[in-house]
């Protein structure tokens, strides 16, 4: 049975989190990151989630400023969103993972992180810069760019402090602060995934759907470029969300192809270290 937890951040923030107990005895600890206008219960999270608990304990979880508050489905905090950087992302996740660790049961499973779109990147770098408690990466239609921005809303970020994205499933013209670029261009060295990826020695497995975004295949194409040993397994008519709505109306072919992928990617990864 699911259960919701909050973790308490400096400042007053939050993090809001779901545990899906593992139903037979936990070979994992899964940790499941949501993309750029993301929440976690945003249509195939929690089912996916359900799934993967079978062998593993699984938590899902809001980025502290992602713009969801108390209402869990709804953007309610787009002043925080406004100044979600990637270095809070970091820290949040740094913060679920040591909140984690501090329970004994969990302290000793493999970790995976599991992220979708952006959150993808997010784990890469985290990983990247924790190698030695990262047992895998799921990149689930991935970014291996953290800049998403186009010039436009850079322009108007330096110009006017803020700028603006639209949110094409609600409507919202949802705020992107100076902040974020200014973290962006001040890290980006520790931020560029390409670069950095040579020194990885966690493993990675890019799961991508055949008619997801091209920048993004684009990008797991200059991936794999990089390092050929990382498996690029694409799920064939799968869209960036493997043809899934919010809210959530079942499951779907390419969600089920994504989900045995991953299955036999942190299977194989487990038996390496056993």
């Amino acid at each position: 049975m699911p259960m919701d937890f909050n973790i308490p951040l400096e400042g007053g923030h939050m993090l809001r989190c779901t545990r899906f107990p593992a139903r037979d005895e936990a070979a994992g600890l899964i940790i499941i990151a949501h993309g750029y206008k993301g929440f976690k219960d945003w249509g195939m999270f929690p089912y996916i989630a359900e799934q993967l608990s079978k062998h593993h304990e699984v938590v899902t979880f809001n980025f502290s400023h992602n713009g969801i508050g108390h209402n869990p489905l709804e953007f309610t905090e787009l002043e925080r969103f406004a100044v979600n950087t990637y270095e809070r992302e970091l820290n949040d996740l740094k913060s679920l993972i040591s909140h984690l660790r501090r329970e004994e049961k969990l302290r000793s499973l493999p970790l995976f992180l599991l992220g979708h779109s952006r959150g993808a990147g997010v784990c890469l770098v985290y990983a990247l810069d924790h190698q030695e408690d990262v047992t895998g990466i799921l990149s689930w239609n991935g970014v291996t760019s953290l800049d998403l921005f186009t010039e436009a809303q850079k322009q108007e970020m330096r110009e006017n402090g803020r700028s603006y994205v639209m949110n094409g499933r609600t409507g919202q013209q949802m705020p992107l602060d100076v902040a974020i670029l200014e973290d962006l261009e001040r890290q980006q060295e520790r931020y560029n995934i390409l670069k950095r990826i040579p020194s990885a020695t966690f493993k990675i497995a890019l799961i991508q759907g055949s008619n997801d975004g091209a920048h993004l295949r684009e990008g797991s194409s200059s991936l794999v470029s990089i390092r050929p040993d990382i498996p690029w397994i694409h799920i064939p008519g799968g869209n960036h969300t493997f043809n899934t709505v919010h809210p959530f109306q079942g499951t779907t072919a390419p969600l089920e192809e994504a989900l045995k992928a991953s299955l036999l990617f942190i299977n194989q990864t487990l038996s390496l270290i056993k």
